[in-house]
């Protein structure tokens, strides 16, 4: 246990990406329930992943908001600007990486629909973690935030 209190006092940040990573987790389910179920209707999996896409992003800004990246006292941050950041930063991530990923692992190489989205979180998770860190959810100390 000292070994682990000694690492979170040295990396701050460690203990961000794992709160990050429990969002991740939640985040993950909300939108593996809505992909595999359209699946399930005979959706295609781009357009799964689309709905998947946007109502996960929604969920994951929500607690993103309240339980990682909370403002600092002071702080100042701008909701819609950052709710657009995240899901500017999703999209490169969990739509267009994450479809480019799909198509990779489904049509090239004939894995499972249901399996190749849960391959993709070990490549988009690091990459929405510092989008979302030094982009979507950055503060402005003592000042209200840019709102462009």
């Amino acid at each position: 246990m000292k070994l682990v209190s000694a690492l979170l006092e040295c990396f701050p940040w460690m203990m961000q990406f794992i709160k990050f990573g429990l969002v991740g987790v939640s985040n993950l389910l909300v939108y593996y329930a809505i992909y595999s179920i359209l699946l399930r209707f005979g959706c295609h999996y781009a357009i799964a992943n689309g709905i998947g896409f946007v109502i996960s992003v929604l969920n994951s800004f929500l607690w993103n908001s309240l339980f990682v990246f909370k403002k600092a006292e002071g702080g100042k941050r701008n909701k819609a600007a950052t709710l657009l950041k995240t899901f500017i930063s999703y999209a490169l991530t969990g739509l267009v990486l994450q479809t480019l990923l799909l198509h990779l692992l489904i049509d090239r190489m004939h894995l499972s629909a249901y399996i190749a989205p849960v391959l993709t979180v070990c490549v988009t998770t690091p990459l929405n973690f510092l989008l979302n860190k030094f982009w979507s959810f950055k503060e402005f100390p003592g000042r209200e935030a840019p709102t462009h």
